[in-house]
This record gives C-alpha cells, structure tokens and sequence, in this order.
C-alpha cells in the first residue's frame, strides 16, 4: 500500500486520492500521508500495550498458581514426609515431589511469560509460546497414550503394586508402609485384587492390622474378620465417581494453556509489526 502511494504522489499532483475497497471507500490527501501513517502505527502501538498488560495478568495469575501448587507440595513433603508413593517401581513418585515439579515448572513458564510481556522482547514471547507448545502437545500425547494401551497400564499397575507389597513393613520403607496402612483403612480394602496378595508377604495365612475390621489379637488371622473387598478396585471405583471432577480441571488446564499460546502469539506478531513500521 505504501508503494502505491509514493508511485501516485510522484507521477500524478491530483488534490485528493480516491481508493475503493469491499466495505467503503477512503479519500487521501497526498500532503496528510505520513498524519495517515503515525495514526496507523498509534492504533497498532494501542493494540500492542492492550496485549501487554494482558499477557502481563495472565502470567502473573499463572506465576502466583505455580507458587501455590510449590507451597502445597513443600507442605506435604514437612507435614506428611513418612507417607510415599505405593509402587515399588517409583518410589520417589510421591504427591509432595508431584506437586513441587508441577508449581517449579510453572513458576518458570510464568516468570518468562511475565518478562517477555513487560520488556516486549520477541525472543522471550517467542520461548514461552514454544515451551508452554511442547508441554501442552505432551499433555495429550499422554492422555492419548493412555486411553490406547489402558489395558497393558492396567496389568502392569496391578503387579508393580503387588511387588511394592513385598516391601512392606522392611527397613527404610516406612513411607510405603503408611501408604498402604492409609489406603486399607480408608477404603476398607485389603490386598491388590485379593487379601491372597499378603500371604506371599508373610508366606502364611495372615494380614497386615490395617485390613481387620476390628482390632484384635485374632484379626490378622482371622478371614471372616477382614475387608473383603481388593483396593484396586476400590480405588478405580472411586476414581470413576469423581471423573467428572477430573475432567473438569483437565479441561480448565488445557484451556488456560490455550490462552497463553494465543495471548503470547498475538502479542509476538504485534511486537514484530511494530519493529517493522518503525524501521
């Protein structure tokens, strides 16, 4: 456009230059060209600080989410350090260690989203889009992969928790103990699939305290006396009653992460705009 208007202005001197366009037609004068460009570049510099601050919020929001989670996961780990993870494969996979990750690496994708937005620099807007990319496509590449071979994770959670039972009650497992503790009494279940499950542990007919409907002397040695129902079940049970729950938070991610691609991709195109316009 800004071609056209210098080849008219030089070979033709007409006092008004008409130009027609689908919606409406604009009449310049050739003498108020450059009042015409520096109203175009104020409406894109408007544009671009609309953005700013937008993007500014929105990481600001996301960085103070990150410090959240960061302090769940260190309340966890001070209040609740003897409970771990239930699986012998994972040990260190606890809720604490998942919380923590999850608020450092957010707290990082903030703080550079944050910087890019108030320093306006391409590189940094351009590093949050492609990190907050590759965390999102991982995010469904898992969920995918998940529902595919739901199954084969099926069968190999159940005898990765089943060996995990061989370590309780041992030396330097405390964590997994209490885990195993909590979740039998919690869920009034005893075992992987079958309270069977401990007889390979004590190679006898016998049952940790946590599967006895009661306490008693007799209880760990006494069938009609424990949970009958398997905790994996129970657990799946209860993660099937509160998907809705789950869904509806994955949904929000996955929407806030969205959010942060178009506010970061937006805010890039306008900044290398801007640059050019004022080159």
């Amino acid at each position: 456009m800004l071609f056209i208007f210098k080849y008219v202005c030089s070979s033709v001197q007409p006092s008004r230059i008409v130009f027609k366009r689908k919606d409406k037609k604009v009449v310049f004068d050739p003498l108020d060209l450059p009042r015409y460009q520096l109203k175009k570049m104020g409406v894109a510099q408007g544009c671009l600080q609309c953005v700013k601050y937008l993007m500014f919020v929105f990481n600001l929001i996301f960085w103070l989410g990150g410090c959240g989670i960061l302090g769940v996961g260190v309340w966890l780990a001070v209040t609740q350090g003897h409970f771990a993870t239930l699986s012998s494969t994972f040990p260190s996979l606890t809720a604490a260690t998942l919380f923590m990750v999850m608020g450092s690496v957010i707290m990082v994708i903030g703080f550079i989203g944050c910087l890019g937005a108030v320093t306006e620099h391409r590189w940094l807007l351009l590093s949050f889009f492609v990190i907050l990319l590759i965390i999102f496509l991982l995010e469904v590449i898992t969920g995918v992969l998940f529902l595919a071979y739901r199954e084969k994770l099926d069968r190999y959670a159940q005898e990765d928790l089943r060996k995990g039972l061989k370590l309780y009650n041992t030396t330097d497992n405390l964590g997994l103990t209490n885990a195993w503790d909590i979740v039998q009494n919690d869920f009034r279940c005893c075992g992987v699939l079958n309270f069977t499950d401990w007889f390979e542990v004590y190679n006898s007919t016998k049952v940790p305290s946590s599967c006895c409907l009661e306490l008693s002397k007799e209880c760990q040695q006494t069938e009609s006396m424990w949970w009958g129902n398997p905790c994996y079940e129970k657990v799946k049970t209860w993660l099937k009653e509160n998907i809705s729950s789950v869904g509806i938070f994955g949904l929000c991610i996955a929407f806030i992460q969205i959010l942060g691609l178009l506010f970061s991709m937006v805010m890039y195109c306008q900044v290398v705009k801007s640059e050019k316009m004022y080159e």
